[in-house]
């Protein structure tokens, strides 16, 4: 029995139109929800810790009193790492070492400058205090999602590091508690959804405000996000996951039906696209893809994700494949492909890039060091993976030698006049010198 996905050729008429439906994504949440959450966030800023308790309690069926019995210190985070598999501390341990040495290279530091005049120009590069770190919960749990978000914030400098996990039913995951103790998290809330945004956002007598917030979450989460964005930073509005794989039809076709499972198993809106140029080795990877489904534990989710938003694209050759990859901006783009380096300089748009036949996308999403936080549902075209530099801030320096100020004063008394703004002109006149 074939798996239903659609099969695309770029010489249709058609192609572009069908292509550009197929990869849209409205991440505009519906009026219930907008009202939802708008309620949420409104009774989380002005009940504080009760709405908390609340909504918390009635939506994860828990029987909670006080938001500190929903709080976990860096002891007791400790406690979980005591408890897990020594195999699966060493994976996280490794995994952690990979993204903090990575991670360590987009460090940006202070500068400065001196002009003749004795004028000092510069910029200083300072670390957010405070940040919160949304973690998701219910379905499946996302140490890898800990990791990512909280290492590259612990190498910036920030001080304090607050992570939000749901506790549907007062259950927890030990290994997201682990990867919390290795990250460095400092506390963990175990809230989730609206509630959890409106918190980190605005504070509560017990939940501390932060100044950015960042991972992942359902559509009460996004919604939540992009509300509270003003009264604090974000990451990004994150849609469905997405993988985008480019082959010269040389890699083993079961190689890239299971690289198109990885993404097409988060959930039914996942997407993932194949591109090559040669049609017999895309039917291979067909007869791969209805060979391998049936043993997958998630089987029913990647055959719906696959239905829904997924495709084989038949192309005429090489710069075609490269015309389309600009066009999809993908999250995860590989290149399975001989001497894939040779195609970056024209690969303009895409999260992160995966180059060669045995690099498989999985290992950028656990342990290969580069953050799997990325742009999707096209934002690659103006957006690049999270990293340090988020959770960073830069000052500009401006320190005027009493000549530089007489110089630059003469200067922006005329602009300041041309705007008629005079107090601007006069306050650079009195420095002057005659």
């Amino acid at each position: 029995m074939s798996v239903h996905i659609a099969r695309l050729n770029a010489s249709d008429g058609d192609f572009l139109e069908t292509l550009d439906k197929l990869i849209a994504w409205d991440m505009v949440s519906n009026n219930d929800v907008e009202q939802t959450v708008a309620d949420i966030l409104q009774q989380v800023r002005s009940r504080g810790d009760s709405a908390l308790i609340e909504y918390s309690n009635r939506f994860d069926r828990r029987d909670l009193a006080s938001v500190e019995s929903f709080c976990l210190s860096a002891e007791d985070l400790h406690v979980a790492l005591d408890t897990i598999a020594p195999e699966t501390r060493e994976a996280l341990e490794i995994a952690a070492g990979r993204i903090r040495d990575y991670h360590r290279h987009q460090l940006q530091e202070s500068w400065q400058y001196q002009e003749a005049d004795g004028t000092v120009l510069g910029q200083q590069i300072t670390p957010l205090e405070r940040v919160g770190i949304y973690v998701p919960g219910g379905k499946a749990s996302y140490p890898s999602s800990v990791l990512m978000n909280c290492i590259p914030a612990r190498v910036a400098g920030v001080k304090h590091v607050i992570m939000m996990v749901p506790a549907p039913d007062s259950e927890l995951s030990p290994i997201v508690l682990a990867a919390a103790a290795i990250a460095g998290v400092d506390r963990v809330f175990t809230f989730g959804g609206a509630q959890a945004i409106a918190a980190l956002a605005y504070g509560t007598e017990t939940v501390p405000r932060v100044d950015k917030i960042v991972g992942p979450g359902n559509i009460y989460v996004a919604t939540a996000k992009r509300m509270v964005f003003g009264s604090v930073g974000l990451d990004m509005v994150a849609g469905p996951s997405e993988i985008l794989v480019v082959c010269d039809g040389k890699t083993d076709p079961d190689w890239i039906a299971m690289d198109l499972f990885s993404q097409a198993e988060h959930d039914e809106d996942a997407q993932s696209i194949l591109i090559a140029w040669d049609a017999d080795y895309i039917e291979a990877v067909q007869q791969s893809i209805d060979r391998l489904l049936p043993g997958m534990e998630r089987r029913d989710i990647i055959s719906q994700s696959l239905a829904n938003r997924g495709a084989l694209i038949k192309v005429a050759g090489i710069d075609e494949a490269i015309d389309l990859c600009n066009r999809i901006a993908p999250e995860h783009l590989e290149l399975s492909v001989e001497d894939p380096e040779a195609w970056l300089p024209k690969i303009r748009h895409a999260g992160a890039i995966f180059l060669g036949r045995h690099t498989a996308e999985a290992l950028g999403d656990y342990c290969a060091g580069p953050n799997h936080v990325l742009p999707t549902s096209a934002t690659a075209r103006f957006s690049s993976p999270l990293g340090v530099y988020d959770f960073q801030k830069r000052s500009s320096l401006i320190y005027c030698s009493e000549q530089g100020a007489s110089n630059l004063g003469r200067v922006a008394s005329v602009l300041g006049r041309g705007e008629s703004l005079t107090a601007h002109a006069r306050s650079a006149e009195y420095r002057i010198k005659d």
